[in-house]
């Protein structure tokens, strides 16, 4: 492996995608739905989390009687229909996947939402931006761990000593970080502070393939 950047990594959720205020109402509504009462601490809880720790959570704070399987489906099917409409891309987003594409540059979405809501997502902002896609259905365990960005690098044939991973949620940092990544955060809902590999930006725009380069031009 030549010591140059091999891919760079995407998440979807919060940092691509303007989702989480669509995740917001959906779950407001299954909690509600479940007997309880939903508000931004509770989301802030699940940001970048697994499917199967929300609906866990859900049941857990309302105590209600009912199948995970059918929360799960009822979550689905939540943001599949307000994704029908499309999705807002957030700023500098697909300027900057169009950037290092044009660059030449491997990319992956790494995503913990299931296979439908990804599908529905590239639906609106482009399956051509990426050569990979992992999404939970692909995994057995998702962010925190990093088993998500391990199985994209392993499809790339990359090494994640010449990878940058862009996320937005404490959650989706730790993994990448775990699978060896270089991390560059663009914090959402929660904070996130600058570490060792890892910068701390404001949004996408703050971000283009010259400064992912310098990343691994410092390894």
């Amino acid at each position: 492996m030549s010591a140059h950047l091999h891919a760079v990594l995407f998440d979807m959720d919060g940092l691509l995608v303007d989702t989480e205020k669509l995740w917001g109402l959906v779950e407001a509504e299954v909690v509600e739905r479940l007997g309880g009462e939903w508000g931004p601490d509770h989301q802030e809880r699940l940001v970048g989390g697994s499917w199967d720790a929300t609906v866990a959570y859900m049941l857990g704070l309302t105590g209600a009687d009912v199948a995970p399987e059918v929360v799960g489906r009822w979550l689905l099917d939540g943001m599949l229909t307000r994704l029908e409409s499309g999705v807002e891309p957030l700023p500098g987003a697909l300027e900057l996947l169009a950037e290092v594409k044009a660059g030449g540059v491997r990319t992956a979405l790494v995503t913990a939402s299931l296979r439908p809501m990804a599908d529905a997502v590239l639906a609106s902002i482009g399956r051509h931006h990426f050569d990979v896609v992992v999404t939970a259905d692909d995994v057995t365990r998702t962010k925190p761990d990093p088993e998500p960005y391990r199985l994209a690098l392993r499809l790339l044939a990359a090494d994640p000593q010449y990878t940058v991973v862009c996320e937005d949620s404490p959650n989706g940092v730790a993994a990448a970080t775990a699978a060896g990544c270089h991390v560059i955060a663009v914090p959402n809902l929660l904070p996130i502070s600058p570490a060792p590999r890892r910068t701390v930006v404001e949004s996408l725009l703050d971000v283009d393939l010259p400064l992912i380069r310098s990343l691994v031009w410092r390894v």
